[in-house]
Formats: C-alpha cells, structure tokens, sequence
C-alpha cells in the first residue's frame, strides 16, 4: 500500500519533481476543465486566443470541426517546443492538445446546455480554460500553439506566460472581426481577458518548485 500510495503521488516527499501519475492526473484534469471551458464558449458562438482562437475564427467561417483545427493547428510548433523546451515537455503537450480536442468534440454528448448567456458563457468559460492551463502548466505541459511560445518565453526572459498569451490574443481577436459580429468579439475579448488575468496572477515558475 505504501508502495502504491508513494507511485501515486500521495507521498511523494520530493517537491522538486512529480512522479508519472501526478503528471498523469494532472494533464487529464487540466485538459478536462480546458475543454469544458472551450465548450461553453462554442455554445454560444464565442472564441479565445491563441491557437484556439484561430481554430475558432476558422471553424465558424468553414464550419470545419473545431477539435480537428485546433490539432492540426499546433503541429508546427512541437518543433520550437522540441528544440527549445524538451523532449518531456513536448509530449506532454502533445497528450494534452490532443485530449482537448478530443474532448472538445464529445462533450455534448455528456453536457447538454440548453441556454447561457454570453457574458457568463465568456467569464466562466475564460476562468475554466485558465484552471485548465495552470494544471497542465504546473505538470510541464500547455495547450500548445502559442502556449508553447508563451512558456517559452517566461522561462528565457521572466515575463509571465498569461501577459505574453494575452497580446497575441489581441491579434486574433482582431482577426476575428473578419467574420463575426462586433458584439461577439467584444465578449470574447472579455473572456480572454479573464482567462490571462488569472494566468498572470496566479502562474509564476518563481513560486511553483515543481515547475523548475
């Protein structure tokens, strides 16, 4: 028991390091709540940043499904994430952007939400896919895409993931006034506010030892 309580994690005395099945639960956690957050947002017609924001802006102009854009999507950048952040990092990612997609698309068959209004279906959802983000962060891993840039460059240079995602949200959010509606954007916009917000506030890798 205590052998199998120590692999789980449970007494784990290193906090230096998770073991395969904190990391395990981690990235299925994290994809999860991302995933519901994604949904709520599609529900209602809205989008966020990043790479998920373009497959958004894409899926809502072809009517391609989305889970399929958004892995394709990220398979250029696990080259940079290879090159610059490892091996471990990269499939861990990997794993996560490909569950999210996964999951994105057989929600509905679990979740069926007959009416939200879309500034909560924004707060709420920007708020689900930052919990998201922080577990998959916290295990070494992202959401790829731009996540992976973001990472990145919060380990070079010391400036926080949330704050580096959120100025390349503004430029799909731009994008996105292509083809929906200005009130659309403008509550997409504030779910993606939300969602760095938290990101900034509450993901440091100063403060995290795990993440080292």
């Amino acid at each position: 028991m205590a052998h199998m309580s120590s692999m789980l994690g449970i007494w784990n005395t290193n906090p230096s390091r998770h073991t395969p099945a904190e990391d395990v639960q981690g990235i299925l956690a994290g994809s999860m709540i991302a995933a519901l957050g994604l949904y709520l947002l599609a529900k209602v017609g809205l989008l966020t940043g990043g790479m998920a924001g373009l497959a958004f802006v894409i899926h809502y102009w072809s009517g391609l499904s989305f889970g399929l854009l958004f892995f394709v999507l990220n398979l250029p950048f696990y080259l940079l994430s290879l090159r610059r952040v490892g091996l471990d990092f990269t499939l861990k990612t990997f794993v996560a952007v490909g569950l999210t997609s996964f999951l994105v698309e057989i929600e509905s068959r679990f979740l069926v939400i007959q009416e939200i209004a879309p500034i909560w279906a924004a707060i709420l959802g920007g708020l689900l896919v930052g919990f998201g983000l922080l577990a998959l962060y916290r295990h070494r891993a992202s959401l790829g895409g731009l996540g992976i840039l973001a990472v990145y460059i919060q380990d070079r240079f010391g400036i926080r993931a949330g704050l580096v995602q959120l100025g390349f949200d503004l430029c799909v959010m731009a994008l996105a006034f292509a083809v929906l509606t200005p009130g659309v954007v403008l509550y997409s916009i504030l779910g993606a506010v939300v969602l760095n917000l938290f990101l900034a506030i509450n993901h440091r890798s100063d403060r995290y030892i795990a993440l080292r």
